[in-house]
Formats: structure tokens, sequence, C-alpha cells
């Protein structure tokens, strides 16, 4: 079983690491052997991101283990009997963090706690993201003056709502080779939603259409 661990650490707590030998794992983008992990984590107050596989109580199958407890202190090398029974004691969870360690280091912790906490930043983290639509709305030379007013408030109302606009016009015929006219629409477009919106990719020909994208405009930090 695999386990990816990153830790946050100090550049004088890993000093003393450069030198270890092989099994490694990721800080600060670096390389330290878990081994030392528990040093790190719990004694130097590195900040640990355990991965979704672990072994939790009674999947703990090594002989012994190195045991911390739940403020960080280090208990030693117990069992994994004697690990649990302490953990039990204090109504808590076994838990290996480092299964590759010589011998493996176990934490005691609140192990349903620490999966609730996790979940809950996770779907915090998604709400704050922000999903960004693509509208398209298609133009044609020579359009009415009142289809155009129609297209250019729906791009307006798409810039508003926060979506990115791909304004297409649409050449037939003979009319690609008055590619001057759609960018003079174009550019009608552009000053008509310049309120509300800037051009993020300019005009430009692709096969017989003209395309250019459109999007809200970031409002100035005072």
């Amino acid at each position: 079983m695999e386990l990816f661990i990153k830790v946050e650490a100090s550049a004088s707590h890993l000093m003393a690491l450069s030198k270890l030998p092989i099994r490694f794992v990721e800080v600060n983008n670096g390389r330290v052997c878990p081994f030392y992990l528990f040093y790190l984590c719990f004694i130097c107050g590195g900040d640990l991101t355990i991965g979704k596989e672990l072994r939790v109580n009674e999947e703990i199958t090594a002989k012994e283990l190195r045991l911390i407890g739940v403020d960080g202190e280090q208990i030693g090398i117990v069992s994994p009997r004697e690990a649990l029974a302490i953990a039990r004691e204090a109504g808590l969870d076994l838990v290996e963090v480092a299964p590759h360690a010589k011998p493996p280091v176990c934490r005691i912790m609140d192990y349903g706690k620490y999966k609730f906490q996790q979940s809950k930043r996770e779907k915090e983290a998604r709400k704050k993201q922000k999903v960004v639509n693509v509208k398209e709305v298609k133009f044609r030379l020579g359009i009415e003056d009142h289809d155009f007013e129609v297209k250019a408030r729906n791009i307006e109302r798409f810039l508003k709502k926060g979506d990115k606009v791909k304004v297409t016009v649409m050449f037939r015929g003979r009319e690609i080779s008055h590619s001057d006219m759609g960018l003079a629409l174009c550019n009608r477009i552009i000053e008509r939603v310049g309120d509300v919106g800037s051009v993020e990719k300019p005009p430009k020909l692709e096969g017989k259409n003209m395309i250019m994208v459109l999007s809200p405009k970031q409002e100035k930090k005072q």
C-alpha cells in the first residue's frame, strides 16, 4: 500500500536530514526518509498532510512500531497491541502515518474527526471555485440594428453573470473577401459592451468565421 505524505518544514529542520538513505517522501518539494517523519511532524511542528490510504487500528500488521502520542510526544517503540491499547484507553485511533519507516511510525488521533475535517475543507474549497462558462453569440454581416441590439444585450447579460463570450461573425460565399467588414462589426460589438466586458482574444479569421472572445471586465481595486 502506497502512502503520499507531504511535509512543510523549515530549512533548519531539513539540514540534519539531507544525508538520509533511500525511501523518501516529499518534503518542501525535496526528499526526506519517512523514518524521521515523526521528528519533523510531531516534534519540530511540521505540517502533515495524510493521503487517503492509511492503515488504522487492527489493520496495522507490523511486529513493532514507533508510537507518537496525541499531542505529538514520542512514546517510543512498542508492539501494535500495546499501541492500540493506549489509543483505546484515550478513546482514539491508532493510525499508521509512515508505513515504510523502520519501524513504521504510528500516531494516536481521532481518525474519524480528521477525515471529517478533511472532507469539510475539500467541500469549502470546491465552493470557492468559480466555474466560468463560455457562451457563443453569432452574427452575420449586414445584421439589422434591432437584431444587433438584441444580441448585444445577450452578451452583456452573459458578461454580467461572469461568463465569457465567444463572438462568431459568419461569412457566406464571397463575403469572406470582406474581412474588414467583419472586423468593423467586431469593433462595434466591443464598443457596445465595453462597460461590462473586455477583449480576451482579439478578432481573428478561422476558416469562414471571424472569432473573438470577450471576458467580464475586472473591477478596479480602490
